[in-house]
């Protein structure tokens, strides 16, 4: 099968969300890993670990139900190489918009815990419904789970004492783990409902 176009995309990936990253990173590189959580004075609590971990392993279950994800979750070769660098950058970019920026906003502006929660978690699966674009019930399946994902994270993000250590560490892995499958069976047309 032909990965150009998967590669082209993870490429672009990397280069949009890995410039802001790496620009922040230069520009003030200990201010920047504090904003993410990242000193041991903003790393999150024992269980924000816990439940970003839990995270994982129920949202990387329920993706191996495609088979492409299945197949090429623990496979290693070069597809996979890009797919980690890529989730290194959509990690951190992603959990920066939609739990700190969005929580931390909703939070100024007097909404409740629980519409902080799930207002994150539905931008969070909008951003998502570029699956799509090549068919509806991708699109529609992509948009509920990323929301469900969303709105995790976003437990998570408020059990840590809105560290986004742990949001970052757990994306990171789910997007490490499914994102070649969910590229592969989506460039083949085998995204579908849930």
């Amino acid at each position: 099968m032909n990965k150009k176009s998967i590669y082209i995309f993870l490429i672009l990936m990397i280069f949009l969300w890995g410039s802001f990253v790496l620009f922040s990173l230069f520009s003030d590189p200990m201010g920047f890993i504090s904003y993410l959580g990242f000193t041991t004075s903003n790393s999150g609590t024992a269980l924000s670990w816990a439940l970003g971990l839990a995270v994982v392993v129920l949202y990387c279950f329920s993706a191996a139900k495609i088979p492409e994800v299945k197949s090429y979750m623990f496979k290693m070769d070069r597809l996979k190489a890009v797919a980690i660098v890529a989730a290194v950058f959509a990690g951190i970019m992603e959990e920066v918009i939609y739990r700190k920026w969005i929580l931390d906003y909703l939070e100024t502006q007097d909404f409740s815990i629980i519409l902080q929660v799930i207002l994150s978690g539905l931008a969070f699966g909008i951003s998502h419904l570029l699956w799509g674009i090549k068919n509806i019930k991708a699109g529609v399946n992509a948009f509920i789970s990323t929301s469900l994902l969303g709105i995790a994270l976003a437990i998570v993000y408020l059990v840590s004492g809105r560290s986004l250590a742990p949001c970052i560490v757990a994306h990171f892995i789910i997007t490490a783990l499914i994102e070649p499958g969910l590229l592969i069976a989506a460039k083949n047309d085998k995204l579908g409902y849930w």
